[in-house]
């Protein structure tokens, strides 16, 4: 028991220390932390108090809250206990003492001890003519109980410790009206879980293009998240000065291949013949390449522009895409597998694009494309650069790459984010009233008066809603329009 005392007493002196911590976040740091300190920072603010003053929810406080209640639980259910024990259980049956008495000079007890041989043996089943003794308590002794307690005491403290080493980081994500919103991520969750929290806070459409991506504003590149990963990993990876930022925008080309993957896996055809695709088609070469045994990474090949090492000097280069990495033919040499030069490999390397390399970097185009493990933010010689001739052709690039490097994760991503733009769209069709219940007044445009002089159409009187019972108000916010229906005449 002292062992357990002393153990608890341990716990809760760390609990307050965690206390502390948590209550220190506004309170400046009276030294700067060392260079082997591990760094504890929010993403897309200038210093900490912005990130807590932005926080929308206290989920710094709300470990501690919870585990304060559990505790407090807790002592309520040993308290109850405690008391249950102390009130007096009902003491058993007691029977008169004439029943015993007739119960031991009962004739058929008699007759039964007093048989002869012939008569069968009694079983020790055989009830006995005395009551039983009352049987023994069940309920466990006040120090079992408080023993019991102080154990789920510590295996909850335990928990919550557990969860207070989760890495969460207060992240703020950029709108494309200028607009922000700010978010707890801790590590375990998921883009797409991220997206998600997104839609409720937004009440976007839902729709597959949405997505969340990442800028390095030093090294001028920008890369879309892909829904599996894990958001705080890549994060962590920015400085604390770190200029970089979270986008919320709809990307096009995110989920392309499987809109159009005729576009990537039969580029080589008349671009009119894959044009007229038919829906059909879309679907059996999503089937082939994509729910096999193994995914097919598409055909590519072709004349790319290489920066050299750390020069802005381009030279031009025929790559090849394989599912392990990109290749390219060297100077002199042929096609062939032997003679097949490796340029990068997938396993450790992200795909980003370049913005206005033409400038920074003297490339022939501004269509470049970039490979950089994610731990690089600042210029360094083991980041790869490649230029297209067109925005079509890096398209084409970076989605082989993407193909190839997350495989089948890639067209899950995707499955998951169809379910949940299907289930939006439903939603949404169920809150809109059908064309047969309701009927929309033809607008009367009247003549220009004179408070509409800046050349603006004039807006359209409504009719009366004497008649109409469902009225529906249209309120317009970012990216949206949140329908509510009213009920009942107006």
């Amino acid at each position: 028991m002292d062992d357990i005392d002393a153990m608890f007493s341990d716990l809760l002196g760390e609990m307050d220390l965690l206390t502390q911590s948590l209550g220190q976040e506004t309170v400046p740091p009276a030294s700067v932390p060392g260079p082997t300190e591990e760094p504890n920072f929010s993403i897309g603010f200038t210093d900490l108090n912005e990130s807590l003053n932005e926080l929308e929810d206290n989920d710094l406080d709300a470990l501690m809250a919870d585990l304060v209640a559990d505790l407090n639980a807790t002592e309520e259910r040993l308290a109850a206990q405690i008391e249950e024990l102390q009130v007096p259980s009902p003491p058993p049956p007691h029977k008169s003492p004439t029943n015993i008495q007739h119960c031991a000079a009962s004739p058929e007890s008699l007759t039964s001890n007093n048989s002869g041989s012939n008569a069968s043996t009694p079983s020790s089943s055989t009830t006995s003519p005395f009551p039983p003794p009352p049987p023994k308590s069940s309920k466990p002794t006040m120090e079992e109980i408080e023993a019991q307690v102080k154990a789920d005491k510590i295996k909850l403290a335990l928990e919550k410790l557990k969860e207070a080493k989760v890495k969460k980081l207060v992240v703020k994500v950029l709108m494309n009206d200028g607009s922000a919103k700010t978010l707890m991520v801790d590590e375990r969750q998921t883009v797409r879980e991220v997206l998600d929290n997104m839609f409720e806070k937004t009440h976007c459409d839902c729709n597959v293009d949405w997505s969340l991506c990442e800028t390095n504003h030093e090294l001028q590149l920008q890369r879309t998240f892909e829904d599996h990963e894990n958001l705080v990993e890549p994060l962590l990876a920015w400085t604390r000065d770190s200029e970089n930022k979270v986008l919320f925008q709809e990307i096009g080309e995110k989920y392309e291949v499987f809109k159009n993957p005729q576009n990537f896996y039969l580029w080589k055809k008349d671009k009119k013949t894959l044009k007229d695709f038919k829906d059909k088609d879309k679907e059996i070469l999503i089937q082939e390449n994509f729910c096999g045994t193994s995914i097919i990474v598409p055909d590519l090949e072709g004349v790319l522009h290489l920066k050299e090492d750390g020069k802005k000097s381009w030279k031009q280069r025929l790559f090849q895409l394989r599912a392990s990495g990109i290749y390219y033919v060297s100077k002199g040499k042929t096609k062939s597998s032997r003679d097949l030069v490796c340029f990068v490999q997938f396993d450790n390397v992200n795909v980003y694009y370049g913005k206005d390399f033409k400038n920074k970097y003297k490339a022939p185009t501004d269509f470049c494309f970039v490979f950089k493990h994610p731990q690089i933010q600042k210029e360094s010689q083991y980041i790869k650069y490649l230029c297209c001739d067109d925005a079509w052709s890096m398209n084409l690039w970076v989605t082989g790459i993407r193909i190839a490097k997350y495989g089948a994760s890639l067209y899950e991503d995707y499955k998951t984010a169809e379910k949940k733009a299907a289930m939006s769209s439903k939603w949404t069709n169920r809150c809109m009233p059908s064309s047969s219940n309701t009927s929309t007044p033809s607008p009367t445009i009247k003549a220009k008066s004179p408070g509409q002089a800046n050349g603006h159409a004039p807006k359209p009187q409504p009719e009366p809603f004497s008649q109409v019972n469902h009225a529906i108000i249209y309120i317009k916010v970012p990216h949206h329009f949140i329908i509510k229906k009213i009920e009942g005449k107006r």
